[in-house]
């Protein structure tokens, strides 16, 4: 059995999918790579299919019709072996990964974790505004730790499928489906398991390197917006997942609520900022479901004070959704 599973979903990823996978190779025969060809059209396949020749006890690869980065994390994930999962977007790498796995191979022969927390690191194509967003003020470090340890989170600190690696038996008793088709899946995955995962470790590392700025990604602003319904579907999935007051541990229940603030937050000034008619029918029928799963939560969450104000109708309230984002762009130049 390999230490770990990383999963690499590739679309049309023949520019820039070597980076990432050379990255992944250097952890030798710990590490099992399982490239998802997901339809491409360009050489992508090609290219993965040599890596799988060159290094067969390391790479697999899978062909498969279209189906997105979600049914690339499912079927990597049907097929794991490792005794931990994590996922690497095929235009993003890691450094220090051998130091990485060392840390996680220690830790899983003193009886392992359900989730073991790295940082991420915003790698900007303009050379601006690059940042690691480290957990330290939040976590404890270099031990195990329980979610009754933790401590607040600032409102920039989330933890993005980037920075998380899974126990891979943990997913699979959880179950969840990532949808077909979708963006910003990856929010669920991660939210949807956070309920399970109980043991954890965080190492102060910059481990993941987020390539941000390449064109058509689906967090340049504009592609956020022309998707605002999948940010409304999958904050709809992470809120109708779980009840909060059924997570069993207090700064469990703290960390999800401010995820799921965060969420709301980017579903509604995306839709809001797309300014169509159907935008708003689809971001009332979110807020509906979330409603009939959760009333005093949903109640709770649309008093916030931000979220009361980028709900204003007409003018007024399509200004503030504009100046919201501009600062948010400004503070964390999420893309």
């Amino acid at each position: 059995m390999k230490l770990l599973t990383v999963t690499v979903p590739c679309y049309n990823s023949q520019d820039y999918m070597e980076k990432c996978i050379d990255s992944l190779l250097i952890g030798g025969e710990r590490v099992e790579i399982i490239i998802i060809d997901d339809g491409s059209t360009d050489r992508t396949g090609e290219i993965a299919d040599r890596y799988a020749e060159s290094y067969p006890s390391m790479v697999r690869v899978v062909h498969q019709e279209n189906g997105g980065h979600g049914e690339g994390i499912n079927q990597g994930l049907a097929r794991a072996t490792g005794t931990y999962f994590k996922t690497v977007d095929s235009d993003d790498w890691l450094l220090d990964f051998p130091r990485f796995l060392d840390t996680l191979e220690a830790v899983d022969r003193r009886g392992g974790v359900d989730l073991f927390i790295t940082n991420y690191y915003y790698e900007h194509a303009d050379g601006k505004g690059n940042r690691s967003i480290n957990f330290s003020n939040a976590l404890p470090q270099d031990r195990v730790f329980t979610w009754g340890e933790t401590r607040p989170f600032r409102i920039d600190q989330i933890l993005m499928i980037h920075a998380c690696t899974f126990r891979t038996a943990l997913l699979r008793q959880t179950g969840l489906q990532m949808p077909k088709h979708t963006f910003y899946e990856d929010n669920y995955m991660v939210y949807g398991n956070l309920r399970s995962a109980q043991k954890m470790y965080y190492m102060n590392l910059d481990l993941y390197r987020y390539f941000i700025g390449r064109g058509g990604q689906s967090v340049q602003a504009d592609v956020m917006t022309r998707h605002y319904a999948h940010q409304l579907k999958v904050t709809e999935l992470c809120f109708t997942c779980c009840h909060l007051d059924d997570l069993p541990e207090k700064r469990q229940r703290a960390y999800c609520r401010h995820e799921l603030l965060v969420m709301l937050a980017i579903s509604v000034l995306c839709a809001r900022l797309s300014g169509t008619a159907q935008a708003e029918q689809d971001l009332a029928e979110m807020w509906r479901a979330c409603r009939a799963y959760d009333a005093p939560w949903a109640d709770r969450f649309r008093r916030q004070i931000v979220l009361r104000l980028a709900s204003i109708p007409g003018k007024g309230g399509a200004a503030f959704v504009r100046a919201l984002y501009k600062v948010a762009h400004r503070v964390v130049r999420f893309n």
